[in-house]
């Protein structure tokens, strides 16, 4: 995203059905895997942690119990959002690319949100942006959809309702160029208030990196990185090495 006004409509004028699309509570395993992973890999407290493309605030809607966090993205609405399940978290506007808070943290998230770069220079900004606010022995998990070796093309669907609300979506995955370092994901939305239905279309364009690309940009970074295949799909677990 170059700026705010590119935000999908999902983040912005669509944002109050967000969690009708993707539900809070869909994220209690993965949260505690993750925390166990950060503990795991990491040496010293895990205290805070910084989720850099927070988004709604699902995934923090759970691991909040753990640690004290600080909740980054570009949305407003989106954060709006998030205060609604995540009062006591730290909310701010920020880039992902460009934020810098002057302050560490033990550990730094970047969930799905790292899908929105689309090119090597922008992922690279994000992984200079998760080492600048790690503390030496720190962790940061980068959680991608896929990398270029685990990309399937596909549907899926789901949804669900709120009283006088509901939502069901077709999502349609797939690579109309598979030579560049992006996919395109079509959103398919009907959006139900009290017996009113309206269909709404979005397309998001996702990037695509191989596993090697990871890991070679974060170990120039100045990470020390591991790349692993779990039930959650790949995840980068980079500490900042002490010293």
């Amino acid at each position: 995203m170059d700026d705010d006004d590119e935000l999908p409509p999902l983040y912005t004028r669509r944002a109050a059905w967000f969690h009708l699309l993707t539900a809070p509570a869909d994220y209690a395993s993965e949260a505690a895997e993750l925390v166990r992973i950060i503990r795991e890999a990491g040496s010293g407290p895990l205290a805070t942690l910084l989720e850099l493309g927070a988004g709604g605030g699902n995934m923090a809607s759970h691991y909040k119990r753990d640690v004290a966090a600080t909740l980054v993205d570009l949305s407003p609405s989106m954060l709006a959002l998030s205060r609604t399940i995540n009062p006591e978290c730290e909310h701010l506007v920020g880039d992902m690319r460009t934020l810098r808070l002057g302050r560490s943290f033990d550990a730094v998230l970047v969930h799905d949100a790292v899908m929105y770069m689309t090119s090597a220079e922008a992922l690279r900004a994000v992984m200079q942006t998760a080492l600048a606010h790690l503390r030496p022995g720190g962790v940061a998990v980068f959680a991608p959809d896929c990398t270029r070796e685990t990309f399937v093309p596909g549907t899926a669907h789901g949804g669900d309702d709120d009283g006088e609300r509901g939502l069901r979506y077709l999502e349609w995955t797939f690579d109309p160029d598979p030579d560049d370092s992006t996919y395109t994901v079509d959103f398919a939305l009907l959006l139900r208030d009290g017996d009113e239905v309206v269909c709404e279309h979005e397309r998001h364009t996702y990037g695509l990196f191989t596993c090697g690309e990871w890991q070679g940009m974060l170990e120039e970074t100045g990470f020390k990185a591991q790349a692993r295949e779990t039930e959650l799909g790949p995840l980068f677990v980079a500490v900042r090495p002490r010293g």
